[in-house]
């Protein structure tokens, strides 16, 4: 089943979008093949003041704008997991604000203990937080009473996510999928990279169904002989592009992961058989 992925024109940056009662974001000047237009630092008013959720990359720029655009008192920093896009403004944040710094309990890096721990259920700043590793070991979603869920970097509007080991997990990236399929108050999605997405079920769903049609063909592919994750790019795949090209091989050796645990394939050395 082909995704159909959002097309959006290259937002300002460096400027306050409002995209829903309450909540704007600031899109980093951080463009590139992984990462879309760049990081979307998201900032949700509450009575208390704001919550920064996903500070963005480590650009002083970013960081200065962040500061000159929130609209009252940054309360607390929110992180959806640690990749470096994400992570990087946290420290020069956290040092212009004071505000203390939550995060997954378990985060994927050393460089990083939040102030305050995230577990599975925990609420956030009227937020639940909706634990999805997969992407990341320590990636988090959070989702609103009115709807709002901040998909960050497991379900994008722009693109599939890259499940990269070791970190990445793809039985745990299915597994996440599912879970926000079973959540179905969720009714818009603000992603970490892209614009927002109405109506996501389906998206979820077909994201789903691509990720299972493209380990069948993994498995079929190697019925054929025992190939290399990146032999098997270039049999699956018509990305020419390098950095798309390493992007879908992790991909695949996360599938191939996942198949070796359910005893459907085997590895040996870089070549990959199937049982």
């Amino acid at each position: 089943m082909n995704v159909a992925f959002m097309i959006e024109p290259v937002p300002e940056r460096g400027a306050l979008h409002p995209i829903h009662p309450g909540i704007s974001r600031i899109v980093a000047d951080n463009p590139g093949r992984m990462t879309y237009h760049g990081t979307n630092t998201y900032l949700i008013e509450d009575p208390d003041g704001v919550t920064v959720l996903d500070p963005g990359p480590d650009q002083p720029g970013h960081v200065a704008n962040i500061l000159r655009l929130t609209p009252g008192p940054i309360v607390r920093i929110l992180l959806s997991h640690t990749h470096r896009d994400h992570l990087g403004a946290l420290g020069g944040l956290k040092a212009e604000t004071g505000a203390p710094t939550y995060g997954w309990h378990k985060p994927d890096t050393d460089a990083f203990a939040p102030d305050v721990s995230i577990h599975d259920g925990d609420t956030v700043a009227g937020m639940q937080a909706i634990f999805t590793p997969g992407h990341a070991a320590d990636h988090v979603c959070f989702a609103r009473p009115d709807g709002v869920l901040f998909s960050a970097d497991h379900v994008m509007s722009w693109s599939s996510s890259v499940v990269s080991p070791p970190g990445g997990d793809m039985a745990a990236y299915f597994a996440s999928l599912n879970r926000l399929l079973d959540r179905p108050t969720d009714t818009i999605y603000f992603p970490g990279h892209g614009p927002p997405m109405g109506e996501p079920h389906a998206y979820v769903a077909a994201l789903l169904e691509h990720r299972v049609a493209r380990e069948r063909a993994i498995a079929t592919a190697l019925k054929d002989g025992p190939r290399s994750s990146t032999l098997l790019v270039d049999v699956l795949y018509s990305k020419i592009d390098p950095i798309l090209k390493m992007a879908a091989e992790r991909n695949v050796l996360a599938h191939l992961i996942k198949l070796e645990r359910e005893g459907l394939v085997v590895r040996r050395g870089d070549e990959w058989r199937s049982l």
